[in-house]
């Protein structure tokens, strides 16, 4: 059943006229015949009269407010189809067209498209219901218009049924360019996504977050409301208010609106710069009482009425502030401008609109030129009287008032939809007879023209697949000339790369200009700080906080500080910049170590010294007590090389350096040590007197195997620490601000057991030395030896916890400090005794007094041990005792051709008295 419903209804016309519609002369606003015909919408008035708040017959009201720009742009749609008709782009072929005054309403245009779509060469204006409208015939081919996005949205709905073309030249709501919702839609300007965009882009370029925004309530205003707010997210733009007016001036709460709006805008006071999307009457109002007011902000200007004249020419609208707004780009509008100069010429008869305005600017031409406008505008219809031709001409040349009025940018875009349809229907006239009002489909033209490239003279255009031209935007500035206030181009947006293109220095001035004027929530934070959101639901309300250590930030309003790089790069809190770590080790020219050095070559200056004196009294009792000239030279050797390691911890570290100042150091002290107790261990077997343990002690004394031993173990020690876990050069990044460039020492256990090795050998040493303390004072070195033992003790325990929680450049400073200190309180103890005895006690150097010396401590110890006889050998320090009773207490005889001092105690040397000689002991030190 319901298939035959359908099946029938798709044969049967359905909607037919009643009654005899409204004459053309009553409705249709101009006319003119032709082989294709156009129409046309456009709001020639800006509202629509009602006697009664709600109509109660459908039927087209009455319009008022002639608006004088919309009235240019419906004479640039005649004169651009008359400029085809008088060219050789259709040859034989005339546009004619039909053009209807919407008068703002959605009501009106709807009317005027069922004019459209009615049957083409019928007796009765009838539009016919089909299902399949590929035949039919609808009186016009193409509709150019409208100018607002919610009259072209209800009338696109409508031609969409025929897929009749439509080309919008100010429509730049962006739900328009969904070819699915709007099949047959195209238009000459960008949608408003561009527009919104760069808003959003201007308003971030200037430095403001903080912005209301102000719409009207119909689909134009609610979608760029969210288009913008998208945007403005995108750009850390925050909106504070959004106010909204009611779309259509005939609303009776717009004045309501308007006064709630600018209570709104004074209390916001952070907030100095609005976005407007209104049309040219709403913000008519809006700022005429703005003005009173005295409300100054900036005010970004939609395309709808950036360069609207009507609104320029409000008496003192420089009060209101600075106007910053997005106009349609121009073109070549010299021959419009001749075209304006010569209107009077034109039969008045099917125009309407140029009718109406030569009586309106007759009965307005007794006022100023400041007011004409508002005349025309407000001027009620009745009583209207049409003059001749000349008084015509006179008001038309008066001041050349209409050019002041046009809009470049929208009668641009009026000529490029008349041109765009002129080519396309010439691309179809290529091939057809297009003086047959059936040559080709409304559907077919819309084919033709969503595919046609077209020039307006200097440039060339075609469709994207949405329907639009992507043109670009002017933006233009409102500026005060003379009292007078004139639109200048700032700049150009380019819509493809998102920037905007200044031209010259006096914009650059101007934007300059608009950057000082704050339009913040917030206070700015200034690199080296970061917001931090408070409770307010918008990002842009914020505190600002100080950066950190080692974070920064560079640039204003940033929501985080960075992090430097903490191994290269550090930061002070509150940095807008990290700064590069500088590196640092202990410098040759650092102080301390100079310090270190003069210590280290004042210290090699004495074992040099020391040498020397000991190389000139070679023969003598101290140095040959003191092992010999060849131990001597081997310990201050081994001093030579402690004091010039010091340098390798000096200077900038290498692999080289690091390697070779620990080894050097251990195997140099190593071997120092071994020599010391070599001498330690010689001095207690020469004065002990307990036989078991001068037993023990003579069999451990072997010196040469006891240092080769000693040292080849720290020799492996080293050789294994270089060979497994090696020193070398690191960047120790851990300080906030320095890198410090130090030798990692590869393995800590190798580095303790290389300084405990010689801890233990320096233990042992004194040990010995402990035992032999007591020696002759000018002679003994084991008391030193002690001392020196003690002092080395005493650094490297002070040295340990030191070492252990220094940090920096100067940690190889506290080594080559404890290096000094063990290596001087060694050498001291050793060599200055010595050298002091050679300097200043040569009395006591010779061999009389050592041996006087030899022969009181002698006697001393033979008190406890009954000692008899004490012989020794000054050449290979031997002594021989005799403890029997009644054997003289020494003797001292020749040896190995020594020669000896005379005693009045001579041991008798025969078996009758029973002297008997002792074992012998060598002896290297007393």
């Amino acid at each position: 059943m319901a298939l035959l419903i359908i099946v029938i209804t798709c044969f049967v016309i359905i909607l037919t006229t009643s009654q005899p519609c409204q004459t053309p002369d009553d409705f249709v606003a101009v006319a003119s015949p032709g082989h294709v015909m156009i129409g046309g919408l456009f709001a020639i008035h800006e509202k629509m009269l009602s006697s009664e708040d709600h109509p109660r017959r459908p039927q087209i009201q009455k319009c008022a407010g002639f608006e004088i720009s919309v009235f240019l742009q419906t004479l640039a749609m005649i004169h651009s189809i008359e400029m085809i008709n008088n060219s050789t782009l259709l040859p034989g072929v005339k546009l004619g067209y039909e053009i209807y005054d919407t008068c703002t309403e959605v009501t009106a245009a709807m009317a005027a498209t069922l004019r459209f779509l009615s049957k083409f060469n019928c007796s009765r204006e009838t539009v016919e219901f089909q299902c399949d409208y590929s035949s039919y015939m609808p009186r016009v081919k193409a509709v150019i218009g409208a100018g607002y996005s919610e009259i072209t949205m209800a009338v696109s709905r409508m031609l969409n049924l025929q897929l009749m073309p439509q080309v919008s030249y100010g429509s730049t709501v962006e739900i328009l360019s969904d070819k699915v919702r709007f099949p047959s839609f195209l238009r000459t300007v960008p949608s408003d996504f561009y527009q919104t965009k760069a808003m959003a882009h201007l308003i971030q370029k200037s430095g403001w977050n903080w912005i209301g925004i102000i719409t009207t309530d119909d689909d134009y205003g609610r979608l760029a409301l969210h288009t913008f707010t998208i945007q403005a997210a995108a750009n850390n733009v925050c909106i504070a208010f959004k106010e909204v007016f009611p779309a259509f001036l005939s609303d009776n709460t717009i004045q309501v609106r308007v006064n709630q709006t600018l209570e709104t805008i004074i209390a916001e006071a952070k907030v100095n710069v609005i976005v407007v999307f209104l049309r040219k009457f709403h913000v008519f109002s809006l700022f005429n009482q703005a003005i009173e007011r005295n409300i100054n902000k900036v005010w970004i200007a939609s395309d709808n009425w950036s360069t609207a004249t009507k609104i320029i020419t409000i008496p003192n609208v420089q009060k209101i502030g600075k106007v910053v707004g997005f106009t349609f780009r121009r073109g070549n509008l010299s021959s419009f401008h001749s075209f304006l100069q010569t209107l009077h010429k034109y039969p008045h008869i099917n125009n309407k609109p140029l009718r109406e305005y030569s009586m309106l600017f007759s009965a307005c031409e007794h006022v100023n030129n400041s007011e004409l406008s508002k005349c025309i505008s407000n001027h009620p219809q009745e009583n209207l009287t049409y003059k001749d031709n000349k008084a015509m001409e006179r008001n038309f040349m008066k001041n050349d008032f209409l050019w002041h009025y046009t809009e470049p940018g929208l009668i641009h875009s009026v000529q490029l939809a008349v041109l765009a349809l002129g080519y396309a229907v010439r691309d179809l006239c290529q091939v057809r007879d297009c003086q047959k009002p059936n040559a080709f489909q409304t559907w077919e033209l819309l084919a033709a023209l969503k595919n046609v490239t077209f020039t307006d003279g200097r440039n060339s255009f075609h469709f994207d697949t949405n329907g639009d031209l992507n043109t670009g935007y002017d933006v233009v500035f409102w500026k005060e000339t003379d009292g007078h206030m004139t639109i200048t181009k700032m700049a150009e947006y380019d819509l493809q790369n998102d920037v905007f293109i200044i031209t010259n220095q006096e914009t650059k001035n101007e934007f300059r200009k608009l950057k000082k004027i704050l339009s913040k929530c917030s206070k700015e934070c200034s690199p080296g700080q970061m917001k931090r959101t408070t409770r307010s639901q918008h990002t842009c309300c914020y505190e600002c906080a100080s950066c950190p250590e080692n974070h920064y930030s560079n640039q204003t309003d940033m929501d985080h500080c960075l992090l430097c790089n903490n191994e290269t790069h550090w930061a002070p809190v509150r940095s807008s910049t990290c700064f590069e770590k500088e590196v640092e080790f202990l410098d040759w020219s650092d102080s301390l170590a100079i310090l270190l050095a003069a210590l280290s070559l004042l210290g090699i200056s004495l074992v040099l010294a020391i040498g020397i004196i000991f190389t000139r009294n070679l023969n003598t009792p101290v140095v040959k007590s003191s092992g010999g000239l060849t131990v001597c030279y081997v310990i201050l050797f081994c001093h030579l090389l402690n004091f010039a390691s010091t340098g390798f911890f000096i200077g900038e570290p290498q692999d080289f350096t690091c390697k070779t100042r620990q080894t050097l150091f251990g195997v140099s002290f190593t071997l120092c040590i071994s020599c010391i107790l070599m001498k330690s261990l010689k001095i207690l077997l020469a004065f002990s007197f307990d036989p078991k343990l001068q037993k023990l002690l003579k069999r451990l004394y072997k010196p040469i195997p006891i240092i080769v031993s000693c040292t080849g173990v720290q020799v492996v020690i080293c050789t294994l620490w270089l060979v497994v876990a090696a020193p070398a050069v690191e960047e120790n990044v851990s300080l906030p601000r320095v890198i410090i460039l130090e030798c990692e020492e590869g393995s800590l256990l190798a580095l303790a057991t290389m300084l405990g090795y010689i801890a233990l050998l320096a233990f042992i040493c004194f040990i010995f030395a402990f035992k032999g303390r007591k020696l002759p004072e000018n002679y003994n070195e084991a008391k030193f030896i002690t001392f020196g033992m003690l002092i080395y003790f005493i650094a490297w325990i002070t040295f340990i916890p030191v070492y252990a929680t220094t940090f920096g450049k100067y940690l190889p400073a506290v080594e080559i400090i404890v290096i000094l200190i063990s290596n001087y309180g060694i050498l001291c103890c050793t060599f200055f005794p010595k050298c002091y005895v050679i300097l200043y006690k040569q009395e006591t150097n010779t061999k009389s007094a050592f041996l006087q010396m030899l022969y009181s401590y002698s006697c001393h110890s033979a008190d406890s041990l009954a000692m008899s006889h004490i012989s020794l050998d000054a050449a290979n320090g031997l002594v021989t005792t005799n403890p029997r009773p009644g054997c003289q207490p020494a003797a001292w005889q020749k040896d190995k051709g020594l020669q000896t001092q005379a005693s009045p105690h001579i041991c008798q040397e025969n078996a009758t008295r029973g002297c008997k000689t002792w074992p012998r002991k060598r002896i290297s030190s007393i």
